[in-house]
C-alpha cells in the first residue's frame, strides 16, 4: 500500500473516531443536557463532590472538551462559582483518562452489539430522548470502528520509511514531541483520540518510552487549549485558563524526570502502551490530588488576571449570549433565561418611572421611559435571534419546550412595555402638555391598580424560573382581581364627573385610558403563567384566551391543530 494511500486511511480513522465522540457528547447534551445541569447545579457545593461529579459527567459525555465549555459557561454567566468550577474540571482530567482505559482494552466484539443497539433504540422515535441515546450508542459504535481501523493502518504505517523517519525526528527530543502533540491534540479537539493514537505508535514500537510519556504531557497541554481559544470575554476565559495553568504546572514539574521514570523496574515490565494510558491517568489524578485544596486561591488569582470588563452604556447589549451556548442546548437557554430576566428588571423600572410621571409629569421623565423601553426592544430581538440560533442540529422537546417559553416571556414582556411606552407615557405628556397634573382622586385609584401589576410582574419572575404551580394559579387568579380594581376605579370616576359637571371630558377620557391600558399590560404579564401549567397538564387555553394570545403574541406560541379548530369553532 503506497504512502498516500496509508495517510488517508490514518487521516480517515481519526476523522471517524472524532465523529463518534462528537455524536456521543451532542445527542446526551441534546435529549439530557437539562438533566445534566440541574444535577451539576444542586452537587457542586462541595469541592470533593465537584470533583466526583467533573469524573462522572466526562464519563457520561465521552469529552472533556464539552465539560470544560459547559463550566465555562455557567462560571460566566454566574450560575456556578470559579472555585468549584476549578474542581470540576480536576474531575473532568480525570474522568478522560478512564474513557482512554476503557477504549484501550480489546473489546472489538462490542462494535457490532453497539451499532445494532444505537440503531433499534433509535427508531424508538417516539421519545427524543430514545432518539438521543440512540445517537449516542451509534457514536460508541464509530468509536470502537475507528479503533479497530486505526491499530489495522498503524501496523501498515510501522514499515513505510516516511513515518519511520518522523518519528525517530521526535525520539530524544522531549520538547519537541511535547509541543508536537499539543499542537495536534488542539487541532483534533479531543485528548481522547490523541492518546489512544500515541498508545497505538507505542504499541508498534516507533517511539520509545520517554518519548511517548513526553507526547503524553503535550497532549494534555493541547486538550486545555480549545476551551480557552474558544471563550469570547475574559470571564469565560477564567476556567480554561485555570486548567491549562494546571497542566502546565504538572508538565513543567514532570518533563525533566520522564528518563528516570522510564528506566524505573515497575514501569519497564508494563508494556508500551499501557506506559502512555497509565501515566496519561496517574498524571491528572496528582495533579487534582495536589491542586483541589487550591482552588479557593486559584480562583481569586484568575479573577485578578481576567477582571470582569465594565459593562456596555447601552443596557439593551446582551451581557450572556456567548456563543458556546448555541452548540449546547441548556448551556444557551441558561443564556437566554438571564437575559430575561433582565429585560423583567427594565420593565419594572419603566413602570416605576411611568408612576413618577403620573404623580408629577415632565419631559425629561417621559424621554427617560422612551430610552428605557428602547433598550428592552433591543435585548429582546437579540434573546428571540439567539434563540433562532441555538440547537441547529436538533434540541430535545424539553429543551424546545423551554425555549418556546422563554420566547412567550420575552415577547410579552416586549409588549408590556410598548403600553408603557406609546401609551401610558403619552397620557400624562397630555396631561402635561394641558398644563394639568392628575388629581388625588385619580392617583389614588392609579397606584393600587400599579401595585397589583408589580406584584403579579414579581409572580410571573417565580413562574418562569421554578414553574411554581401555586404561583402560577395565584398569577392567573389575580386577574379577577385586576379588572375590580380597574371596575371600581372607572365606576367611582363617572360618579365623580356626574357630581362635578366642570370636569374636562378630555380628562377624563385620559384617566379612563390609563385604567384599561393597566389591565392590558397585566394581561401580558398573567399570561406568563399559562405555560408552567400546561406543561403540568393543569390547565388548557380555553377559545378566548387562545385568541387574545395569538391576537397579541403572533410569534409566541405555535397552538396544536386541536387548538386551531377549537378556536376556529
Amino acid at each position: 500500500m503506497s504512502g498516500t494511500t496509508l495517510l488517508i486511511n490514518l487521516a480517515g480513522s481519526i476523522a471517524l473516531l472524532l465523529w463518534g465522540t462528537q455524536m456521543i457528547s451532542s445527542a446526551l447534551l441534546r435529549g439530557f443536557g437539562t438533566q445534566l445541569r440541574q444535577w451539576l447545579g444542586q452537587h457542586l457545593n462541595n469541592r470533593w463532590m465537584a470533583l466526583l461529579s467533573g469524573i462522572a459527567i466526562t464519563g457520561v459525555l465521552q469529552s472533556s472538551t464539552a465539560v470544560s465549555l459547559m463550566a465555562s459557561s455557567f462560571t460566566a454567566t454566574g450560575t456556578l462559582g470559579l472555585a468549584p468550577a476549578l474542581a470540576v474540571m480536576l474531575g473532568a482530567n480525570i474522568g478522560s483518562t478512564l474513557v482512554v482505559q476503557l477504549l484501550s482494552v480489546d473489546i472489538s466484539i462490542l462494535t457490532p452489539l453497539v451499532l445494532l443497539a444505537g440503531f433499534i433504540v433509535f427508531r424508538l422515535r417516539d421519545d427524543s430522548r430514545f432518539e438521543s441515546l440512540g445517537c449516542a450508542l451509534i457514536g460508541l459504535g464509530l468509536m470502537l470502528l475507528a479503533l479497530r481501523m486505526l491499530g489495522s493502518t498503524l501496523g501498515e504505517v510501522e514499515g513505510t520509511p516516511v513515518f519511520a523517519a518522523l518519528m525517530r525526528g521526535l525520539d530524544g527530543d522531549l520538547l519537541i514531541a511535547l509541543l508536537a502533540a499539543a499542537l495536534l491534540t488542539w487541532l483534533c479537539h479531543s485528548s481522547v483520540a490523541v492518546v489512544l493514537l500515541v498508545a497505538s505508535l507505542a504499541a508498534t514500537g516507533l517511539l520509545s518510552s520517554v518519548t511517548a510519556m513526553a507526547l503524553v504531557l503535550g497532549i494534555n497541554i493541547g486538550g486545555a487549549l480549545p476551551s480557552l481559544l474558544n471563550a469570547d470575554s475574559s470571564v469565560a476565559r477564567r476556567l480554561p485558563l485555570g486548567n491549562l495553568l494546571v497542566r502546565l504546572c504538572g508538565a513543567a514539574a514532570l518533563l525533566p524526570c520522564l528518563p528516570w521514570i522510564a528506566q524505573s523496574a515497575p514501569v519497564a515490565a508494563l508494556d508500551a502502551s499501557l506506559q502512555v494510558v497509565y501515566l496519561h491517568s496517574l498524571f491528572n489524578l496528582v495533579l487534582a490530588l495536589l491542586f483541589i485544596g487550591l482552588t479557593g486561591p486559584m480562583a481569586t488569582l484568575l479573577s485578578r488576571l481576567l477582571p470582569e470588563p465594565p459593562r456596555d452604556v447601552d443596557p439593551g447589549m446582551p451581557h450572556y449570549l456567548d456563543e458556546a451556548g448555541l452548540a449546547v442546548a441548556n448551556i444557551g437557554l441558561s443564556n437566554a433565561a438571564r437575559e430575561a430576566l433582565r429585560l423583567a428588571d427594565m420593565l419594572s423600572l419603566m413602570l416605576d418611572r411611568v408612576l413618577r410621571l403620573f404623580q408629577a409629569s415632565t419631559p425629561a421623565g417621559a424621554d427617560e421611559v422612551r430610552r428605557i423601553d428602547q433598550s428592552l426592544d433591543l435585548l429582546s430581538a437579540a434573546i428571540r435571534a439567539y434563540l433562532a440560533d441555538i440547537g441547529q442540529d436538533g434540541i430535545s422537546d424539553q429543551d424546545a419546550d423551554r425555549a418556546q417559553e422563554i420566547l412567550l416571556f420575552v415577547i410579552n414582556l416586549e409588549h408590556a412595555g410598548d403600553i408603557l411606552s406609546s401609551s401610558l407615557t403619552q397620557l400624562a405628556a397630555r396631561r402635561l402638555r394641558r398644563g394639568e397634573q392628575f388629581s388625588v382622586f385619580e392617583l389614588d385609584c392609579i397606584e393600587p391598580l400599579h401595585q397589583a401589576v408589580v406584584d403579579s410582574l414579581s409572580l410571573a419572575i417565580t413562574v418562569f424560573l421554578r414553574e411554581d404551580l401555586a404561583n402560577a394559579h395565584q398569577l392567573v387568579n389575580r386577574k379577577e382581581l385586576v379588572r375590580r380594581l380597574e371596575a371600581d376605579a372607572s365606576r367611582e370616576h363617572f360618579r365623580s364627573l356626574r357630581e362635578d359637571r366642570t370636569a374636562w371630558a378630555e380628562s377624563g377620557d385620559i384617566f379612563q385610558r390609563v385604567l384599561r391600558d393597566y389591565r392590558r399590560v397585566h394581561h401580558h404579564i398573567a399570561a406568563l403563567a399559562y405555560p408552567a401549567l400546561e406543561r403540568a397538564g393543569e390547565r388548557d387555553l380555553d377559545n378566548a384566551e387562545l385568541g387574545d394570545v395569538l391576537l397579541d403574541n403572533p410569534l409566541s406560541i405555535n397552538p396544536t391543530a386541536q387548538e386551531r379548530a377549537r378556536c376556529a369553532s
